[in-house]
């Protein structure tokens, strides 16, 4: 059985976590283990490595402030962060980013706590997980002023074009890829990007429960998105790039370990 681990699970605060130790149990027994519990927010990032402690060497968090809840970066916020992400379960800083979409935070938050959380992942020697909705220019911007200084640098949930693969590529960054890809509506220059992600760059992830695949038939009734179709993805992906299942899925697994440290741990 080839084995996977699902580098973005927003587990915590969502319809999920009611169902935790079964949501765990059922990717593990697909082969998906470990998986990445995605922190949104400093309070959400302390309650995910609560959890982890639970299900050592199955459960890995990250930590940090979501765009979205950039309103809330305050002076204290750093130093939360840091305390955090003393903590073992924690391998990167995240999700943090730009999101120019919907703005729920003003664009001047964003930009300083995306470049506050960037410090500290370089000051700490931390990857960093991201996110880069409608920002890609000001995300290259910033990003660029750092990433020397940066261990690794993973673009999760990456939903662009062929040029912003280029753009990225340029900067080293891993890409994250979905079920966004199964979808013929949205996905498609997705589809287009994919052969110019370098193989060993490419992670893949659930971003459950949202983003459940498209394609996927039957479809779940409960309509969620779950780590345990992450091998769904995956088999996805591996037919658009025309390799095997079995190889891509290696790659992608070896991968996601490196990016996070985590080769020795699992």
């Amino acid at each position: 059985m080839s084995r996977y681990m699902d580098i973005a699970v927003n587990l915590i605060g969502s319809k999920l976590e009611q169902d935790l130790p079964q949501v765990v149990n059922d990717a593990a027994e697909v082969g998906v283990s470990p998986l990445l519990l995605i922190g949104s927010d400093l309070d959400e990032s302390e309650r995910c490595t609560q959890v982890c402690t639970q299900y050592p060497g199955q459960l890995y968090a990250t930590a940090g402030v979501h765009p979205h809840h950039a309103d809330n970066w305050n002076a204290g916020s750093s130093a939360r962060l840091k305390g955090l992400c003393a903590q073992a379960p924690v391998v990167a800083i995240g999700e943090c980013g730009l999101d120019f979409d919907r703005n729920y935070s003003s664009k001047d938050k964003q930009l300083a706590a995306f470049e506050a959380q960037l410090a500290i992942a370089a000051e700490l020697q931390l990857p960093v997980l991201m996110h880069q909705r409608d920002a890609h220019l000001d995300f290259l911007k910033i990003l660029r002023q750092y990433r020397s200084a940066l261990p690794a640098a993973l673009l999760h949930c990456f939903t662009g074009d062929p040029q912003q693969v280029h753009d990225y590529n340029e900067l080293d960054l891993y890409l994250g890829v979905t079920g966004w890809v199964c979808d013929e509506r949205r996905g498609q220059s997705l589809v287009d990007a994919l052969p110019y992600i370098p193989g060993n760059r490419l992670v893949l992830e659930t971003d459950s429960p949202y983003l459940l695949p498209r394609s996927m038939r039957p479809k779940p009734k409960s309509g969620r998105n779950e780590p345990k179709y992450l091998p769904y993805i995956a088999e996805y992906v591996a037919g658009i790039l025309q390799q095997s299942p079995e190889r891509l899925a290696q790659q992608c697994y070896a991968n996601s370990l490196r990016l996070f440290g985590l080769e020795s741990s699992v």
